[in-house]
């Protein structure tokens, strides 16, 4: 398994840079966090309009809280001399409870809905298509319109993912 390497060369990084690092995790709440959750509006819009359904929703992406290893009062804190906010339980369960698994989820719908689209428009196979699974569908756009069906590569007519009918 391929890894990154990141606690292998933590201890060995300059205080000064691990000081300006901390901080940086959290510019995406105001920085991206708002554009994606704008994103998947619109384009959870845009699918029920062109006709979507039975589309998961975000709670379906957000880990139960019964799985979470602590419980409030066991939550471990670590007492981190300049950073005063580590020190407190709160600060890790706000942390460990609810920016982690709630943003991970966020983008993993937002990679969700995306791949819905693409199978509804673009039914054509690359060398990632395989991975779109997660968002499977009935039917794609040209495997509605018999017309246009006709045009698909053998292969992307008989695609699982973007045809029911090819699991048959």
């Amino acid at each position: 398994m391929d890894r990154v390497k990141v606690g292998c060369n933590y201890v060995k990084r300059p205080f000064w840079k691990i000081i300006v690092g901390v901080p940086l995790v959290y510019l995406p709440i105001l920085t991206t966090v708002p554009f994606v959750i704008m994103g998947i509006v619109l384009v959870k819009t845009h699918l029920r309009y062109v006709g979507g359904m039975d589309i998961k929703s975000y709670w379906d992406f957000v880990p139960t809280r019964i799985s979470h290893r602590f419980t409030n009062i066991e939550q471990p804190v670590v007492n981190i001399a300049w950073y005063h906010p580590a020190h407190y339980r709160i600060f890790w369960i706000l942390n460990c409870k609810h920016y982690c698994p709630l943003s991970v989820a966020l983008f993993k719908y937002a990679a969700y809905l995306v791949m819905i689209v693409e199978n509804w428009w673009c039914p054509f196979s690359h060398g990632k298509k395989q991975e779109y699974t997660a968002g499977a569908i009935d039917k794609s756009f040209w495997h509605v319109d018999p017309v246009e069906l006709i045009k698909l590569h053998p292969d992307d007519r008989n695609n699982p993912i973007w045809n029911e009918d090819a699991e048959r």
